[in-house]
């Protein structure tokens, strides 16, 4: 049976079809219910690239030129390092199944970490983590970086990220929201450590 997480503050629903462990590292391939209003801000990913594939509504994808709009059947990719984020602007839910390329289980923890905290009240009204360290590990494990103006607050996540490593915060989280699922390989510790390098091309 396949594992579904739904966040009880924003409502969303997330379920694993795939999982990066189960497929060696190949793929991760997630089914995503989406409410209205919802979506993540423009951002990108350095090291996985993401097809999203609608099976109902409309899902919205920005890029940093161009505005795509997704319907039943439709399907898109976006490559690492391009910059995006995908909405949801109608006033129906949207499902759309999204396929990240190579698999990552970052990707995976950093949802189940969010979800987790907002089952345990521990985000704010739009899902988001209370606290900056662990706001600072999930944009870290997630590979989920910030874009334009918003580029300016990389180094500080970096900073908090580490110190949430070494403060053992990134290991109580990962411990209390993704202990039953296959660990990382050991150099995911490590490259919790090291500050990345970034790119600004969309």
């Amino acid at each position: 049976m396949h594992e579904t997480i739904i966040n009880p503050v924003i409502k969303d629903q997330v379920t694993f079809i795939q999982t990066s462990a189960a497929t060696k590292g190949r793929i991760t391939t997630l089914q995503v219910r989406l409410m209205p209003g919802g979506g993540t801000p423009m951002h990108y990913h350095k090291n996985f690239s993401e097809t999203f594939i609608v099976a109902e509504g409309i899902l919205t994808i920005t890029l940093k030129n161009k505005t795509v709009t997704l319907s039943p059947g439709d399907k898109m990719e976006v490559k690492k390092e391009q910059w995006h984020r995908f909405s949801n602007e109608s006033t129906m839910p949207v499902s759309f199944t999204t396929v990240v390329t190579p698999g990552s289980e970052g990707f995976e923890h950093a949802l189940r970490i969010l979800y987790g905290l907002a089952a345990d009240r521990k985000t704010n009204e739009k899902g988001m983590p209370q606290n900056p360290l662990v706001l600072a590990v999930i944009s870290k494990i997630s590979d989920m970086w910030p874009v334009g103006p918003r580029i300016l607050i990389v180094p500080l996540l970096e900073l908090m990220n580490f110190i949430a490593v070494l403060t053992g915060v990134r290991k109580k989280l990962l411990k209390k929201y993704c202990a039953k699922y296959k660990s990382q390989p050991a150099n995911f510790v490590a490259k919790e450590l090291q500050y990345g390098k970034h790119n600004d091309n969309g």
